[in-house]
């Protein structure tokens, strides 16, 4: 195999003079900026002026950044839908020697687009792979959020309905990390909703617009989130949700205070409401807060 610290490498030619850096074929996976476009790295600039072929998602997106950057490569589009046809395109160049740079329409590829499904392909066919790390939005909007940054999880995008995207949240609910989520502007109050009432009322921030001139960070609780940005209409541009974690400690929440959190909730929603909000707040199942809600009821809470 290619020693990949020889992938784009100066070097020797055969008469033992210096040649250029050139790229060895294979395939590059290729950060480029999430708005400001001078956060592109000049290893990545230099790679994408020495490939054969530029795979994308949105040619019309990346042929603007060809056009900034004097790009001459010529495109292909590589996304959900062409990705099976152009796959084994790709492989054959290079196989025949070319060096084939795969792009996202912002940041880094393989986060929420197909091409992951490109390097396993790559991978099995015993051929290079390497990455030129740069922007992600996923990360800059950690950074800004304010929440805990040493343990996340990203999600990506949530589902589209109400139903479908409460399901998806309650299967992570208890992931003791903060929270990394995709969303579009139609969408943001009522997912911010959902999540409020599946999550709890956790610390989140909003973050849009990131590295352009009107980047955005808005933090609070979420439903005071929602609340805004159902009253202000959809936003504009590309979001991130970043969400705290569960609020249990590591040595655990004591009955006490399960049973606080707990008379807090009921005072304002119904018992299902209440059980689902606590349960997600503090990312303890829903039996074991329901069997305590119904306690308290009763009034045998002790």
């Amino acid at each position: 195999m290619t020693d990949k610290n020889r992938l784009i490498s100066p070097g020797l030619d055969q008469d033992g003079e210096y040649s250029p850096p050139g790229p060895e074929p294979a395939l590059y996976l290729v950060a480029t900026p999430i708005g400001n476009l001078g956060d592109i790295t000049d290893r990545a600039k230099k790679l994408l002026q020495q490939a054969d072929v530029i795979a994308c998602e949105d040619t019309r997106v990346t042929g603007k950044l060809c056009q900034a950057w004097n790009l001459k490569a010529p495109m292909i589009a590589y996304h959900e839908h062409s990705a099976a046809r152009v796959r084994p395109q790709i492989i054959e160049r290079i196989k025949k020697g070319e060096v084939v740079a795969l792009v996202s329409d912002a940041g880094t590829p393989l986060v929420s687009d197909p091409g992951y499904k490109l390097v396993q392909t790559v991978i099995e066919e015993g051929l290079e792979v390497t990455a030129l790390p740069g922007a992600s939005a996923p990360t800059t909007a950690l950074l800004l959020s304010g929440l805990p940054s040493d343990r996340y999880f990203f999600h990506g995008f949530l589902p589209n309905k109400s139903g479908a995207r409460k399901n998806a949240l309650d299967e992570i609910k208890t992931v003791p990390s903060t929270l990394i989520f995709f969303e579009g502007p139609s969408r943001l109050a009522d997912s911010l909703a959902d999540m409020a009432a599946v999550l709890g009322n956790r610390p989140a921030a909003v973050a849009r617009e990131l590295t352009k001139k009107f980047e955005e960070v808005r933090r609070g609780p979420l439903e005071e989130l929602a609340d805004h940005y159902r009253a202000g209409g959809n936003p504009k541009g590309e979001i991130v949700v970043v969400v705290g974690a569960p609020l249990v400690r590591d040595e655990g929440l004591s009955e006490e205070e399960l049973d606080a959190e707990l008379k807090k909730a009921l005072e304002g929603a119904s018992l299902k409401d209440a059980v689902a909000s606590v349960s997600g707040a503090l990312g303890l199942p829903r039996k074991q807060v329901y069997k305590r809600a119904l306690a308290l009821i009763k009034g045998d809470g002790g």
